[in-house]
């Protein structure tokens, strides 16, 4: 294995679920540990945990779908991490869950922004610290809804289908830099969105009472589960798996 002690990682979504988890298995390895995650008591108790394991791991507060508090925060990296080795875009928004054509436009950008342009404004304003001739790797974190449409789901599944092309786009262009990236699906994970996915009208989401199934019948993953799992890709993907797709259930 690859030694962490002395990288920084960027991770997304820290706050809370996958996250969180992998924020945290990234510090048990001695890692610098950037969380960057909406201002939260959530985001200070993590950060709390992750900052037990490794002193050196620090918080920003960031709302990707605020494109100048983006790049406000990629500032606040560069300032105090100049070389970056990973980056774990992992923040998502399935809202709006709505039929494509009742779906509020601007709820719909902003989901657009959040799952997609909000990653391609937080890495390029990361170029400087990772184009540094040291050895990056960049996860993405897809979705199954990135390979077949779902109903009111339009936003979600555009955006996830753009990131995987995005991802490859990356690695295609990342390896002149010693840079190489990778999308993977979570499968069904026990997270704050399945909480929302559940909480949708049948009239808005008619795969509902799916959902509530999947929940009772013990088939979500936990955070912590995924995270073990993805933790072998995050930290050690090789030039080869460059701009691939994988699936957490086949790792």
């Amino acid at each position: 294995m690859t030694s962490l002690s002395e990288h920084t990682y960027v991770v997304t979504g820290a706050s809370k679920g996958i996250g969180k988890a992998l924020a945290l298995r990234l510090a048990d390895e001695g890692t610098t540990v950037v969380l960057l995650a909406r201002a939260s008591e959530a985001l200070e108790e993590t950060t709390r945990l992750v900052q037990e394991r490794s002193p050196s791991s620090y918080a920003l507060p960031c709302d990707l779908a605020d494109l100048d508090d983006v790049l406000q925060c990629a500032g606040s990296v560069l300032d105090r991490s100049p070389a970056v080795h990973g980056l774990v875009h992992n923040a998502g928004d399935i809202h709006p869950i709505k039929p494509l054509f009742e779906a509020d436009t601007l709820e719909w950008a902003r989901s657009m922004t959040v799952n997609l342009v909000g990653v391609q404004a937080l890495t390029r304003a990361l170029k400087p610290a990772l184009t540094g001739g040291h050895r990056v790797r960049v996860t993405t974190v897809s979705s199954g809804a990135a390979l077949r449409p779902l109903p009111s789901w339009s936003a979600y599944c555009t955006a996830k289908a753009g990131l995987d092309m995005w991802t490859k786009c990356l690695a295609a262009e990342g390896s002149a830099h010693q840079l190489s990236a990778v999308s993977v699906a979570p499968g069904i994970v026990d997270t704050n969105m399945q909480v929302a996915i559940r909480g949708a009208s049948e009239a808005d989401f008619p795969l509902r009472a799916n959902f509530i199934g999947y929940k009772e019948d013990g088939q979500l993953a936990s955070p912590e589960e995924v995270a073990e799992k993805l933790f072998p890709l995050v930290s050690e993907h090789t030039m080869n798996d460059s701009g691939q797709r994988f699936d957490v259930r086949d790792l």
